[in-house]
Parts: structure tokens; sequence; C-alpha cells
């Protein structure tokens, strides 16, 4: 078996419009398809990050058949983080510029510290959903 690359990344996010303009308008991912599920009630948005896909799946605040995905347990609210995805961390040629880019568009960007492992510069900043993004050197 060989299985040497991610293809791509699915997140259910609750509030698709605005995961949309996060994802697109602000971090400035381009769109590869976006389409309305109406068997499902959702939507769904392919974005291009490099050589992978980001997924987004969600429904609009509007729909009248919306329903609230579960809140993302983890830090602060619960002792440990829950199983599953941790984070997505995207590389940044300059970790500095990256996170002047965020904060200019009023995204909240922790300091910048570095990896004990690799030495590298690193960040997190949050979706609208509260899942951690990082930015890695």
């Amino acid at each position: 078996m060989k299985l040497d690359s991610i293809h791509h990344i699915a997140l259910i996010v609750s509030d698709y419009d605005k995961s949309r303009e996060f994802y697109v308008d602000k971090l400035g991912f381009s769109i590869i398809r976006e389409n309305h599920r109406p068997e499902r009630h959702d939507y769904k948005l392919d974005l291009k990050c490099g050589d992978i896909e980001l997924e987004i799946f969600g429904n609009k605040l509007t729909d009248p058949a919306y329903s609230a995905p579960p809140a993302r347990i983890g830090l602060p609210d619960w002792p440990r983080e829950a199983c599953g995805l941790r984070h997505l961390a995207f590389y940044a040629e300059n970790v500095e510029e990256v996170k002047a880019e965020l904060e200019n568009l009023g995204i909240f960007v922790e300091p910048i510290r570095y990896d004990d492992y690799t030495g590298k510069k690193m960040t997190f900043f949050f979706d609208p959903d509260g899942l951690p993004l990082e930015l890695h050197e």
C-alpha cells in the first residue's frame, strides 16, 4: 500500500457564510467548487490549499432546516482535548508577515513562539468555530 499525500481535509462548520468569508475572503483560498446539497440541507465548498483541497461543509443560518452541529470540545472548556482533528497547520515562509496580515484583517493571532522540536517559528489563530489554525515556518 502506498499512501504518500493527503488529498483533502474536511471541516464541518456552524455558519457556512461566515466560514466562507473567513477561508475565501480573509485567508485567500481559491474556490474549486461550491455546491448546495438540498438532500442534506447543506453546502459544500472545495478550496485550493497548495496541493490539497480543504472541504467546508455547513448550513446557512437563513435555511429553515438549519440545525447547528455540536460545538467543538477542547481546552479550556474540557480538561483534555477531544479525539480527532487537533488543528490545521499551514506553512508560512515568513510567520511575522502572515501574522501581521491576519491582524490587519481583524483576526487575533497568538504571540509567535518557537516549536520545541523543530526550532521553527510558529503561532496560532482560530477559525469562526474555534478550530486552531497554526502558522509554521
